[in-house]
């Protein structure tokens, strides 16, 4: 099948399941940014985003993008390395239109794979995973997710990993985001540089939501998440 046989049709998968990660990414963001409101609230969404059939349903289409977003980069990064064939050795001075996420893709790749892994080890371990299996003696039970957040960044080490693995994040969705629009055939001339402005302000805008989840934790444990949930208006009774 082209899809997954041309160099074409890898890149139109890549295009797709990368902007299905931009989607999530931008949905997780803003939900963590109710654990900075509400300690309650955000422990409420959790216990929502449990271990039900639905949220088992979307982690396991949500990994099986992962798999093959990663699978397809290094099959095409793979297969430009080829193409250049030894010329890939020859010193030449780097084009000054070509930006730098553009050409270390692959790094930043292997750095936003091993946060992710460092992020499931934290969370999702210790959370859904955790209450499929019903495991017992955890520092925190697997809908206390306000906890495991402050428990996770009132650790200097874990907070500037995640901090490393944001700043690679965005250097990886300033590229992936116009890069995909251009692969879909949506960045004309018109819109090329436009894409590139949105995928900026974007990217920017879901990463600060995390950098500032991490930041506060850090810094400033005891002041986030005070609000009383029974006063928020999406509260139910």
């Amino acid at each position: 099948m082209w899809l997954f046989n041309s160099s074409i049709g890898r890149k139109l998968v890549m295009s797709i399941s990368g902007i299905a990660l931009v989607l999530f990414i931008t949905f997780h963001g803003c939900m963590n940014v109710v654990a900075l409101i509400s300690k309650d609230a955000y422990n409420t969404i959790c216990a929502l985003l449990g271990s039900n059939w639905y949220a088992i349903a979307a982690t396991l289409g949500l990994a099986a993008l992962v798999v093959v977003h990663i699978i397809y980069a290094f099959i095409l990064t793979a297969q430009n390395r080829k193409a250049r064939g030894n010329n890939k050795y020859a010193v030449t001075d780097k084009p000054s239109k070509v930006e730098w996420a553009s050409q270390n893709m692959l790094v930043l790749g292997i750095i936003v794979v091993l946060g992710l892994l460092l992020h499931l080890f934290n969370f999702w371990y210790n959370m859904m995973f955790a209450e499929i299996i019903g495991a017992e003696g955890l520092a925190h039970g697997p809908a206390e997710g306000f906890e495991w957040i402050k428990e996770t960044f009132s650790n200097p080490v874990f907070s500037c990993l995640y901090i490393v693995w944001l700043v690679a994040i965005w250097f990886h969705l300033t590229h992936g985001m116009w890069s995909a629009m251009q692969t879909l055939g949506l960045s004309g001339h018109v819109w090329f540089s436009r894409w590139k402005c949105i995928g900026q302000v974007w990217s920017t805008v879901i990463m600060a939501l995390f950098l500032i989840v991490v930041l506060a934790f850090w810094f400033c444990p005891d002041y986030v998440g005070t609000c009383d949930f029974k006063l928020l208006p999406f509260a139910v009774s």
